[in-house]
């Protein structure tokens, strides 16, 4: 045996060997908050061939029937199947919250790193706009441009991401601020590198793992705005299965001693509890590797 193949198979062991020694450091909560949120994202992935019934479908002339084995967590208001909607409600739902908190990441942290790297009059004009933005609370803000430009997954989309990038703004500033000032940026710069290159070569890759354990948190936020803006009847629309809507819809059986709308409040607290926990551990693992553990 070559001592090619025998360094080779020492790589290999060594990156296994720190796979497996990272992994058994991963908590028990976080490992929980994994399953959970892998849970919704399949339930989410493979909607149409999990529920039973079509996400419109109405499957009974019998509002409100009870639970049975037909109808698992029984029917809604028009007879829609509520196990079904709660299936397409997680596509729905996780999907528009991952794709506007997307969205928050690329014009916040494109906004902030540019005007960290350029500076003067740019970085200022810029910040002087975010914090007249950030002055008026989110949901007034939110209501009040939902007001003008009409309800609807594109606009709820588009208006959350451009109100949460504030945040996402200042958070990707302040650590590229840190990291503008490092030597091998400046050297970059000395080099005559675009500024495209420095941001997306130099900068990013060092600012990332503070973006990314922030995404955890921001996702929070947004999955929980759009599911109250829909319980508020100004999120998505019917017919569309959501959860905050679902929860409005069937309020009225709490009265009545039906825990029916606890389910969909339960699924909404449950991927926000898992999503959290995944969060924290993240934060542990990034500030672990800033201080060199």
């Amino acid at each position: 045996m070559s001592s090619s193949d025998t360094d080779g198979k020492r790589n290999v062991g060594t990156y296994f060997h720190g796979v497996i020694r990272r992994m058994s450091r991963v908590p028990l909560t976080s490992w929980l908050g994994i399953v959970v949120i892998a849970m919704y994202v399949l339930v989410a992935l493979f909607a149409p061939l999990i529920a039973p019934y079509g996400e419109f479908e109405v499957v009974s002339q019998r509002p409100f029937e009870p639970w049975s084995e037909q109808f698992i967590f029984g029917t809604d208001q028009l007879g829609r199947d509520v196990l079904s909607r709660l299936i397409f409600g997680a596509r729905n739902t996780i999907g528009i919250a991952f794709v506007a908190t997307s969205l928050t990441f690329l014009i916040g942290g494109t906004v902030g790193i540019t005007a960290a790297v350029v500076g003067g009059v740019v970085d200022q004009a810029i910040s002087r706009v975010v914090d007249a933005v950030m002055s008026i609370p989110d949901l007034v803000f939110i209501l009040m441009l939902l007001a003008i430009a009409g309800p609807g997954a594109t606009n709820l989309v588009i208006i959350i991401a451009v109100i949460g990038a504030t945040r996402v703004y200042r958070l990707s500033r302040a650590a590229a601020h840190n990291v503008v000032s490092l030597e091998f940026v400046e050297a970059a710069r000395a080099r005559g590198e675009t500024l495209p290159w420095v941001v997306t070569q130099e900068i990013q890759p060092n600012i990332l793992p503070v973006l990314i354990s922030d995404f955890g948190m921001r996702f929070c936020f947004v999955f929980l705005a759009i599911a109250g803006l829909s319980f508020l009847g100004v999120g998505l629309q019917p017919p569309t299965a959501e959860w905050g809507s679902m929860v409005r819809e069937s309020a009225a059986l709490i009265s009545a001693g039906d825990i029916t709308p606890l389910i969909p409040a339960t699924a909404i607290g449950l991927l926000t509890i898992a999503v959290n926990f995944v969060g924290d551990w993240i934060l542990n693992e990034t500030s672990g590797l800033s201080d060199g553990r």
